[in-house]
């Protein structure tokens, strides 16, 4: 018996040493904490092991996270239900900001006149769509074409962007694959990465034309500048 005790003894010291709590060594070894205690407690108490440190900030700030998720879910619901369905001229003020945010645009040292919208994000391709649309640009005069990393799953990055479009796949243009460097360290992997859609319109040169003066027209309206709307009349 008095073995026995000296075994369990010595285990817990060997335990604590290792860097094991009170309820690690009495779950262990079986035996009552004021025993474990009585065994141990000259001994220095050990660091705590990251993974338990990791733990207990998790337990600890878990309640605040969910909180802040709930919080963002909230607010996003409440501004997207501020905006509501979007009037003809307010799809039509979007795009074109949107376009001329992402879209090409022709330089004075390099005249290009074209219309090609390129974007990883489905949302801003589906309300380019709808733009386009909205301007009677028929669907027969886009052109889609997947723009990725080499490395990513091509075809199914491919059959995403043909559903989002309502094409088939074969209807895209051959895929633009972007050279693998191995001294970059990618961000952009997993499931979610898709590369991005480029959306060229055919025979765009006066539908550019048209963009880039709407966009001038909403440079002009919106300057709320009094002296300078009176210095300009």
């Amino acid at each position: 018996m008095v073995r026995a005790k000296t075994e369990l003894r010595e285990r817990a010291r060997e335990l604590r040493r290792a860097g094991r709590t009170y309820d690690e060594i009495t779950a262990e070894l079986g035996v009552s904490k004021s025993s474990v205690s009585l065994w141990v407690r000259d001994l220095p108490k050990p660091p705590t092991p990251p993974e338990r440190l990791h733990r207990m900030r998790e337990a600890r700030w878990a309640p605040h996270r969910r909180e802040q998720a709930v919080m963002r879910r909230r607010t996003k619901q409440v501004a997207a239900d501020e905006i509501g369905r979007m009037s003809d001229r307010e799809l039509f003020l979007v795009g074109v900001g949107l376009y001329w945010a992402e879209g090409s645009k022709s330089k004075p040292h390099r005249l290009r006149e074209e219309v090609v919208f390129v974007n990883s994000d489905p949302g801003m391709i589906q309300v380019y769509l709808s733009w386009l649309s909205l301007l009677g640009v028929e669907k027969e005069r886009l052109r889609f074409r997947v723009m990725i990393h080499e490395s990513a799953d091509v075809g199914a990055a491919e059959r995403f962007w043909a559903d989002l479009v309502g094409v088939e796949v074969s209807a895209l243009d051959r895929t633009t694959l972007k050279k693998h460097n191995p001294r970059t360290t990618r961000k952009n992997v997993g499931e979610e990465y898709r590369g991005c859609l480029s959306v060229r319109v055919r025979r765009g040169a006066d539908l550019y034309r048209r963009i880039e003066g709407w966009w001038y027209g909403i440079v002009v309206g919106a300057d709320r500048n009094p002296e300078r709307m009176s210095g300009s009349a």
